[in-house]
């Protein structure tokens, strides 16, 4: 009874056999006849271990680890400086080679200071390396994005698409994204509002000056890129299934190529993107659309170092001469006062406890599961199991940790299937633990933690 009900509503989901899946996609892709390239996902080769993916309908290949750029050289504490950042490629594209991802944007790194740090930094980085290294430009895959909001209008994203070509020292971009929407939407703040508010879409901002770009041209002004042969395909980034959909049906009426690519933030603790209907829309078998996660060890709080003694920021409270001991010596970006207050998100009370329960999975299950890298190998090789994902992308601040997560995505056996379903046991307990909170003061009026509008 229970077996056929499962075979009712689709069984066991992302628990499937890893190559089953792609096998079965692929093939049932292919019979639909959807895609000239074929469905995103799609396995197209493995490279010492690491499979490398199609991304959405497009003939670009992307390794499912990628580099993430956001703090390189950035004016951090522990941001790796220009000498790291080439050792980071060094070993990940050119030693290793089952890497061929970088993921940057015109806006990186952050933080930037103006002075030491300024914006486009991690573009020039880049380019120089591939410059001084003499790396083929096809052994890598470049994906940046252009500032969002209403800086996206069709002069700019020509204007910023070229500046973009000269600080990456290249003739195209693989991947060019929206950094957020060219819209509002509520999302795009990164703080934890879900709900949409009419209010705020109503603002000058968004509604001066003839309004927001418009889908139409936002497609036309991709596609006009890509038929001067400076972008391969392009993307969206900190956006929801409305603004996938809009845009991939507006490319498909108009004649032109759609996005092959959404990128959002994605982890153990923030499964929304499976279940507010982006994975829906993205499927193969619907728009065709990759996506890359960003984000998959939450700020640090899935590696596990803030268990013991909580993040300084939230610690103030409770025993502030440690907090600020924390403060004098951060073990990452928790311990900040900048990255602290930004990314409380990540350490709501529902958050830490789904992070202690993960944690006492792995401490109670140790002898049957063998994670030797414990939630950090726990967080990456699950986010590389699920359906959804094209690709992780994951910052560093050095060399072992990056040579840590090629170890993870390299392993050949996928999380067993009774792991991963104690994880969904854990996940039931609370689906959107980034979005609670426990602290919301009387007198916020409708503001969240960094003022964003709530719920």
């Amino acid at each position: 009874m229970i077996s056929s009900m499962l075979n009712i509503f689709g069984g066991g989901g992302d628990n499937q056999n890893d190559n089953d899946k792609d096998n079965t996609v692929a093939k049932n892709f292919k019979a639909s006849g959807s895609s000239k390239n074929g469905p995103t996902n799609q396995v197209i080769r493995k490279v010492n271990g690491i499979k490398q993916r199609r991304l959405g309908g497009s003939d670009i290949i992307v390794s499912e680890l990628g580099l993430g750029t956001q703090r390189w050289v950035s004016s951090d504490f522990n941001a790796p400086n220009q000498e790291e950042c080439y050792k980071f490629m060094d070993y990940a594209i050119l030693k290793h080679g089952g890497v061929n991802l970088l993921d940057t944007a015109e806006q990186y790194p952050i933080p930037s200071d103006d002075r030491a740090a300024q914006e486009g930094d991690t573009e020039r980085i880049i380019g120089q390396w591939i410059k001084d290294r003499k790396v083929p430009r096809d052994k890598v895959v470049i994906a940046t994005k252009i500032t969002g909001g209403r800086n996206v209008t069709p002069k700019n994203i020509v204007a910023d698409c070229e500046g973009s070509l000269q600080r990456l020292q290249t003739d195209y971009i693989d991947v060019y994204q929206l950094h957020w929407p060219q819209r509002y939407s509520p999302q795009s703040n990164w703080g934890q509002s879900l709900a949409y508010n009419i209010d705020n879409d109503s603002n000058l901002y968004w509604r001066g000056m003839e309004g927001p770009t418009s889908f139409e041209d936002l497609c036309l002004s991709m596609e006009k890129l890509i038929q001067q042969g400076k972008i391969r395909g392009w993307g969206l980034c900190n956006d929801n299934a409305y603004g996938l959909t809009a845009c991939t049906r507006t490319a498909k009426a108009l004649g032109t190529t759609p996005p092959c690519t959404m990128q959002g933030d994605f982890s153990l603790l923030d499964r929304k993107s499976e279940e507010n209907g982006v994975a829906e829309a993205a499927s193969p078998y619907n728009e065709n659309v990759g996506f890359l996660a960003y984000n998959a060890l939450a700020g640090g709080m899935l590696t596990g170092k803030y268990l013991n003694v909580q993040a300084a920021v939230d610690d103030l409270d409770g025993n502030r001469e440690r907090a600020k001991q924390s403060i004098q010596n951060p073990r990452g970006r928790m311990d900040t006062k900048g990255w602290g207050v930004t990314l409380y998100r990540y350490r709501t009370a529902a958050a830490q406890q789904a992070i202690r329960e993960y944690q006492a999975l792995l401490l109670s299950q140790q002898s049957k599961f063998r994670l030797k890298g414990g939630l950090t190998e726990l967080s990456l090789r699950w986010c590389r199991q699920r359906s959804l994902i094209t690709s992780t992308l994951v910052g560093h601040s050095n060399l072992q940790q990056l040579q840590d997560s090629i170890k993870y995505f390299s392993m050949a056996e996928p999380l067993p299937d009774e792991l991963m379903w104690e994880i969904d046991r854990i996940h039931m307990k609370n689906r959107l633990p980034l979005f609670c909170s426990d602290r919301v003061g009387k007198d916020w009026n409708g503001s969240g933690e960094i003022g964003e509008t709530i719920p």
